[in-house]
């Protein structure tokens, strides 16, 4: 064998190596993925159940219960157009509350209910997560009348 085709083993020996690394990371990049979901986008159909991803909103008030004796806790999030019911069997995070900002990770089951593998409620007045921020924003003007003027743009508001 010639120098000359040695190196052109190796050169395609390498390429092929990290052509297979670089399939594998994105496999495992793929697996890892998990959407963000609001109630109307769960709604329309967009998730089969099983299915891995975020749901965000906000937690509908009064809709908070408890089951006695275990920390398994119901409660609805809604985007003001659409809700869903939304088990967790762990501790809540302190700062949630009815009435806040929600993201839960977790898969939606057969009868239509979010399990919730963890729940994170938003961690000060101000800050919202950017996706939940949009969707709320997006329900509340589809369900509120049309304002009188247009709104200022560059009103300073950022998530």
């Amino acid at each position: 064998m010639t120098p000359r085709r040695r190196r052109l083993l190796w050169v395609l020996g390498i390429l092929a190596g990290v052509g297979l690394a670089g399939g594998l990371a994105l496999r495992a990049f793929q697996q890892n993925v998990m959407f963000y979901f609001d109630p109307s986008r769960i709604a329309a159909g967009e998730v089969r159940p099983g299915q891995r991803f975020r749901l965000g909103g906000m937690v509908e008030q009064g809709s908070l219960s408890r089951t006695p004796g275990t920390l398994e806790v119901r409660f609805v999030v809604t985007d003001f157009r659409h809700e869903v019911p939304v088990r967790y069997a762990n501790v809540l995070p302190d700062l949630f509350r009815e009435g806040a900002g929600v993201v839960a990770h977790g898969r939606l089951d057969a009868n239509g209910t979010f399990v919730a593998d963890e729940v994170l409620a938003k961690h000060d007045e101000k800050y919202m997560p950017p996706e939940v921020a949009r969707s709320l924003k997006q329900g509340t003007a589809a369900s509120a009348p049309a304002p009188a003027a247009p709104a200022a743009v560059g009103s300073g508001e950022a998530y």
